[in-house]
């Protein structure tokens, strides 16, 4: 079942944040908490928001998004991330996420989804291949921590 994500649901979502930090070798970079998460997902003016894959009353995967405006395209929601914990992967829990945030794009009136995707993580790729996605070589990552 997937559902809209509730505030009860962050520790188990901080849960695969940190699964999917380490899968991507870089459990040192997760430095979120729960109290920002709900600041920033259910406070006065929430920047991302995100929903929940449930099988037998147990979160088992999550995809987040927000809201981000290109000057090209206009309105795109921005895939941040699409986990399902590795027991779950591959009985089709990714794929019903990735659908509703195409969904909740689309009845938006968003333009279309963007997202990233390591060069090395194969099963992903392929999965979003499935989708017809276009996976961008020329453009590079930047970053600016404050």
């Amino acid at each position: 079942m997937i559902r809209k994500g509730e505030i009860q649901d962050l520790p188990r979502v901080l849960e695969l944040i940190e699964e999917l930090a380490l899968y991507e070798k870089a459990p040192h970079e997760v430095v979120n908490t729960i109290e920002r998460m709900e600041k920033d997902g259910f406070g006065d003016n929430p920047i991302f928001g995100f929903v929940v894959a449930e099988q037998n009353n147990t979160i088992q995967g999550t995809a987040i998004y927000y809201w981000r405006y290109s000057t090209w395209k206009g309105k795109r929601i921005y895939l941040e991330d699409l986990i399902v914990t590795e027991s779950q992967r591959g009985l089709g829990l990714g794929a019903m996420l990735f659908d509703e945030i195409i969904n909740i794009g689309k009845s938006s009136g968003a333009s279309g989804m963007m997202w990233q995707v390591l060069d090395w993580n194969e099963p992903a790729i392929n999965f979003y291949k499935k989708y017809k996605a276009r996976i961008e070589e020329e453009w590079l990552n930047c970053s600016l921590d404050f």
